[in-house]
C-alpha cells in the first residue's frame, strides 16, 4: 500500500497524560463548560417551566453548588486525579461506588456532548440555514473529535479564547439588557409586566425546573478532572475555585433576571433562543445575529470541554481497571485516543436521531441529565464528609478546606437530598429520578462484583 506522506499514530504506555494545561486554562475551562446549552437554552426551558420563580430556583442550585465546589477543591488540591470524584468516591464509599460515578459522569458527559452539538447545530441553522441540523450536528462531531486529539496544551489554549468570547459576550449581554430595562433605549422599557405569575405552574413547574436549571450548572466540576494534567494542580485548583464561583453566579442570574423581565412567557423565542429574543427586544436584530453566532462558538467550546472532560475520565477508569485497558493507551502526544473516541459516540448517534426525531431530542437530553448531575453532587458531598474526617482524625494538611465543616457539608447533603424527595412527587420528573436511581443500583453491583473478582485469589496452576 502507498504511503500516505504522515506518520502512524503510535501508542505510548498507559497512564501518562501531559501536564499541559495552566492556571488561566484551567479557571477558564470551567467557566467554559458551564456556559454552554444549559445557560443558552435551559435558561428559557427552565423559565417556562417556573417562571418568575426560575430566579428562586437558580439561587437554590446555585448555592448548592458553591458548596458542592468548595469541598471538590478541597478533595481535588489535596490530591489530584484524573478521576477526580470517582476516584474521591471509590477511596471513601468503596471500588463499587467509585466505578458507578465513574461510568455515570461519562454517561452524562457524553449525553451533554450531543446536547452541546444537538443546540449549536440548531442554532446555526436558525441563523443561516445552509445545512439541516444533523449535517450540522455531524459537522461538529468530527471537528472536534479532530481538535480533542491534538494534545492538551493546543486544546488548553483554544479553550482559553473560546472561554473568553463568552464571557464578554455574557457582561455585553447583561448591559444591554439592563439599559432596555431601565430605559436608556430608543426602545420602550416594559418594566416589569413580562413577569407574570411568580409560580404559574405550581411548585410542580418549580421541581421541574430544578432538574433543567441542574443540568445549567452541569460540567463546573471539570475542573478538579482537569487538575490531574496542570502544572502545579494544588495551587492552581485552589485558586480557580476561589475565582469563578461567584462569577457563574453572576452571570447565570443575570442572564435569567434580564430574558425573566424582556421577553413575555409566551414569546417563542423564550424555549428557542432566549437570548437572541431578547437582543430583538431590545432593537439590535444585527447584534442579535452577531450574537446568534457567538453563542453557537460559545456552545461548541462548552461541547469541546465536556469531550475533553469525558475522555479523562474514561481513561481514569481504564487505569484502575474499571473500564477496558485499551482506554488507557495514550498516544505520544500523551492524548488517550481510544477514550476520546469512545466518549463522542453518543453524539454521531444524535445525528441520526434528529432526522428521524426533530426538536425531541435536544428536549430529551436536557431533562435526561438534571437527575445525575444530583447523584454527582450527592456523591461528591458524601466523600468528601468521609475523607475530611478520615484526614482530620490522621492530622493530614489541607492546602484548601470545606467552609464551616462539619455543618454546612450536612446541611448541603440534606438540600440535596431533599431536591431528590421534592422529584419524587412530581409527576413530570418522578420517572426521570426513578431510572437514574435504577442505573445508579446496577453500576454500583457491577462495579462491586467486578471488584470482588479482581481481587479473588487464583486457582493454583491457572
Amino acid at each position: 500500500m502507498a504511503s500516505s506522506g504522515r506518520e502512524p499514530l503510535k501508542v505510548a504506555d498507559e497512564g501518562r497524560l501531559q501536564g499541559g494545561l495552566k492556571p488561566r486554562h484551567l479557571i477558564m475551562m470551567s467557566l467554559g463548560s458551564a456556559i454552554g446549552a444549559g445557560l443558552f437554552v435551559g435558561s428559557g426551558q427552565g423559565i417556562a417551566l417556573a417562571g418568575p420563580a426560575a430566579l428562586l430556583a437558580y439561587a437554590i442550585i446555585g448555592l448548592i453548588i458553591v458548596s458542592v465546589m468548595r469541598m471538590l477543591g478541597e478533595l481535588a488540591a489535596a490530591d489530584p486525579n484524573p478521576g477526580a470524584f470517582s476516584y474521591y468516591v471509590g477511596k471513601s464509599l468503596g471500588p463499587g461506588a467509585g466505578f458507578m460515578m465513574g461510568w455515570l459522569w461519562w454517561i452524562q458527559m457524553t449525553l451533554v456532548v450531543a446536547a452541546e452539538s444537538l443546540a449549536a447545530a440548531e442554532t446555526l441553522n436558525s441563523l443561516i440555514g445552509v445545512l439541516p441540523v444533523w449535517a450540522w450536528a455531524l459537522t461538529f462531531m468530527i471537528v472536534f473529535t479532530i481538535l480533542n486529539l491534538t494534545g492538551v496544551s493546543n486544546f488548553g489554549e483554544l479553550e482559553f479564547w473560546l472561554s473568553l468570547t463568552k464571557i464578554v459576550f455574557i457582561v455585553l449581554f447583561l448591559v444591554l439588557g439592563a439599559a432596555y430595562l431601565f430605559g436608556w433605549t430608543a426602545e420602550p422599557s416594559p418594566g416589569l409586566s413580562n413577569a407574570g405569575e411568580f409560580l404559574p405552574h405550581g411548585f410542580g413547574g418549580l421541581t421541574a425546573a430544578l432538574l433543567v436549571i441542574a443540568f445549567a450548572f452541569g460540567g463546573i466540576e471539570i475542573i478538579a478532572v482537569a487538575a490531574a494534567e496542570t502544572h502545579d494542580p494544588g495551587p492552581s485548583v485552589s485558586k480557580s475555585i476561589r475565582t469563578i464561583v461567584w462569577r457563574i453566579l453572576v452571570f447565570y442570574v443575570g442572564s435569567v433576571a434580564v430574558i425573566l423581565l424582556v421577553l413575555p412567557a409566551d414569546d417563542p423565542q423564550m424555549l428557542e433562543s432566549p437570548f437572541v429574543g431578547v437582543l430583538d427586544k431590545v432593537g439590535l436584530p444585527a447584534v442579535a445575529t452577531t450574537m446568534g453566532v457567538i453563542i453557537v462558538v460559545a456552545l461548541l467550546s462548552s461541547m469541546n470541554v465536556n469531550l475533553y472532560g469525558a475522555s479523562r475520565m474514561l481513561f481514569s477508569l481504564s487505569v484502575r481497571n474499571m473500564a477496558p485497558k485499551v482506554a488507557s493507551k495514550t498516544a505520544t502526544n500523551g492524548v488517550p485516543v481510544a477514550a476520546v473516541l469512545a466518549s463522542i459516540v453518543v453524539g454521531f448517534l444524535v445525528v441520526p436521531a434528529v432526522y428521524l426525531w426533530g426538536d425531541l431530542v435536544l428536549t430529551r437530553l436536557l431533562s435526561m441529565v438534571g437527575s445525575t448531575l444530583l447523584v454527582t453532587w450527592l456523591a461528591i458531598t458524601s466523600a468528601q464528609i468521609v475523607l475530611r474526617r478520615r484526614a482530620d482524625a490522621a492530622g493530614t494538611h489541607l492546602p484548601m478546606k470545606m467552609w464551616g465543616f462539619p455543618v454546612l457539608s450536612w446541611l448541603t447533603l440534606a438540600a440535596l437530598v431533599a431536591i431528590v424527595v421534592l422529584g419524587l412527587t412530581t409527576d413530570s420528573v418522578r420517572n426521570q429520578i426513578l431510572s437514574t436511581g435504577a442505573l445508579v443500583v446496577v453500576l454500583w453491583v457491577i462495579g462491586t462484583v467486578i471488584d470482588r473478582r479482581r481481587k479473588a485469589p487464583k486457582p493454583a496452576g491457572a
